[in-house]
């Protein structure tokens, strides 16, 4: 229950006007509601620690209804390690922290679509749950590789007394989990673990954003990469695995030691069966295939006969007068219509006919990819080189990846109009790679970006250009980034979008959010009379608004005044919100004739039980459609 809920009407006239819940999306509640849907009854009901009733499931009924399908004992497959009840509770906890816009850091704010977010990717991955659950095409993490030398984020889950007593160093002041990075030793006894506990419910509620024809690339190298493959069997699928690309991301090895690890992994899962998967460019070896040459230009040759998968078999005449039996891949109709277009290569010399591929038309369709990724997409070497020319010579990062690789990535995984995220953003390859992309093919797509404000280390070149953290350096190779195209490409970018909202991940901007109503005090409740805290802005209440309403934080924010009243429109009537101190019943009518979808306003201004009745019959008279609440 929300600290705000606390506020009732006691004259008689019923439940006031409700008060919106400020805690991100409750993931246990709607897999109770998905099981109650399948199995209605097993649907029950249990006293929370508030002693208020919620939904919940009777598992014995369940269990019945399943009992010839359930595995039992101890012989059964599944993959487990230290920690993973508290990685998957942690899943279901819901945040009550939200995104702050940050105007200076911002690049075209109010018309963007693009998002950067700075903060810990768990907590924002929770907050996204309504706005974009089932709304991302495509996923791509460059997560950390546990080598014992990387650093990992440091998640603190419901673990014995005894080792959270060990750890208290990763608590504030406030007993609060730190958020942060701390060194995954090789030594430690949960050096596995610990890696799996940080990457797991992060995969999980990235699966809930993805569409059903959503896919996800995940780069990782040897140290993981078998751990990562169970934990995504079994998030995503096992039937949902597509490929397991081997990227060499070494052109050239030193001849030391005993064995030269060359490659990275790419892990790559769809959603579901429907997913979207679409093809690479043409690359440089294939193009060399393409040494013919007719009236309709440079093509390559491609069999019609196969001995053992050829479904038809009929007879052809050659030019030389050689009579041809074969397995044809073709029906005799399919081979003569394409004959008569012009698409058949006859060799002069009586060889089997083949079929023609023009260039022009391989080079619009692409080609299918395949699991082993050369040099030709890009190479850590390439990656340096980019950031050095960004950034005036410096190497400001360590091996970033190379926006070829992430080009090549994002032609398999997303269309012209996708929405990609990138939640392990590092250097903004992603970003980078994206605006690339549209320019060359005039797409559309937009990304979500999110990043730790990482420290940069000392004496590092960095922190000699002025960089305190990884994510300031992040959005400034957006913004040299997207200058460089403008000066290569300034017909190709005239009306792209190349800037991007900035937020930071933050408390909540009302106090008290998560406190229990037998916890408050006579003192708490006089405090309470204004639940916003100091310094936060209408717009700060209005995108924490959109977030737990579910609306998109790229929506249009129309600000405008209706007699002397400040109002915000957003999303063309999908949400009106006013925050002034005194509303006048005129403002509220007026409001209420746009006849928006939903309608928000703060507690504080209707001080009396019999304001907010004022506000609610005005509301159901003009507008009964009206979703109205109170923060």
């Amino acid at each position: 229950m929300n600290t705000q809920n606390m506020y009732k009407n006691t004259s008689g006239g019923g439940e006031l006007v409700e008060n919106l819940d400020l805690t991100s999306k409750n993931i246990t509640l709607q897999n109770i509601e998905a099981i109650g849907q399948l199995f209605p009854e097993v649907l029950t009901e249990s006293l929370d620690d508030q002693g208020n009733l919620r939904p919940a499931i009777n598992f014995d009924k369940l269990k019945d209804l399943l009992s010839h399908d359930i595995s039992e004992g101890r012989e059964t497959y599944e993959f487990l390690w230290v920690g993973k009840r508290g990685a998957m509770a942690e899943t279901a906890r819901p945040s009550t922290q939200t995104l702050r816009p940050v105007l200076e850091e911002s690049v075209d704010f109010d018309t963007s679509e693009n998002l950067f977010i700075t903060g810990d990717n768990l907590e924002v991955l929770k907050l996204l749950q309504e706005s974009y659950l089932g709304k991302v095409d495509m996923i791509y993490i460059d997560p950390p590789y546990n080598t014992g030398k990387d650093f990992v984020y440091s998640d603190k889950f419901e673990i014995p007394t005894e080792e959270l007593s060990e750890d208290m160093d990763l608590l504030d002041e406030e007993g609060m989990q730190k958020v942060g990075l701390s060194k995954n030793e090789k030594s430690s006894a949960r050096y596995h673990s610990d890696w799996l506990n940080m990457i797991y419910p992060r995969l999980r509620l990235a699966r809930n954003l993805l569409k059903d024809s959503g896919v996800i690339f995940i780069s990782i190298d040897d140290n993981e990469q078998a751990h990562l493959k169970q934990v995504c069997d079994e998030i995503f699928g096992e039937g949902n695995f597509v490929a397991n690309i081997s990227w060499r991301r070494f052109n050239s090895q030193a001849n030391v030691g005993k064995f030269s690890t060359v490659k990275d992994s790419i892990l790559f899962y769809k959603k579901s069966p429907t997913s979207y998967i679409g093809r690479i460019p043409l690359s440089d070896t294939a193009k060399k295939e393409y040494q013919y040459r007719d009236d309709n230009g440079v093509y390559a040759r491609r069999p019609c006969i196969d001995s053992v998968r050829g479904r038809y078999e009929f007879d052809v005449i050659t030019q030389n007068g050689t009579k041809l039996t074969k397995n044809w891949m073709l029906s005799e109709k399919e081979f003569w219509q394409l004959d008569s277009q012009n698409l058949i290569h006859w060799p002069k010399n009586g060889g089997n006919p083949m079929r023609k591929i023009y260039l022009k038309d391989a080079l619009k369709a692409g080609q299918i990819p395949n699991d082993f990724w050369g040099s030709e997409y890009g190479n850590n070497k390439n990656s340096t080189e980019e950031i050095k020319k960004l950034f005036s010579g410096e190497r400001l990062f360590d091996f970033p990846k190379p926006t070829k690789l992430l080009k090549n990535i994002l032609s398999i995984g997303s269309s012209e109009d996708s929405l990609i995220l990138d939640f392990f953003a590092g250097s903004a390859t992603t970003a980078d790679a994206v605006m690339q992309l549209n320019a060359e093919d005039g797409g559309n797509r937009r990304y979500i970006l999110c990043t730790l404000d990482e420290k940069v280390t000392d004496k590092s070149a960095a922190k000699e250009a002025g960089y305190e953290t990884i994510d300031q350096i992040a959005r400034e190779r957006i913004r040299r980034a997207a200058a460089k195209l403008r000066a290569e490409k300034p017909e190709e970018t005239k009306d792209l979008d190349l800037g991007f909202k900035a937020f930071r991940l933050d408390s909540s901007n009302f106090k008290n959010v998560a406190k229990n109503p037998a916890d408050f005090s006579k003192g708490d409740l006089f405090e309470s009379i204004s639940n916003i805290k100091d310094e936060r802005t209408d717009l700060d209440l209005l995108l924490e608004i959109m977030l737990k309403w579910g609306l998109d934080l790229s929506e249009t924010i129309e600000k405008r005044t209706i007699q002397g009243v400040t109002v915000y429109d957003v999303a063309a009537g999908g949400l009106l919100a006013c925050f002034s101190d005194h509303v006048p019943d005129e403002v509220l009518r007026s409001m209420a004739k746009e006849k928006p979808l939903r309608a928000i306003f703060k507690d504080s201004t209707f001080e009396t039980s019999t304001q907010k009745i004022n506000l609610e019959e005005i509301f159901n008279d003009i507008s009964p459609e009206t979703k109205v609440k109170v923060v």
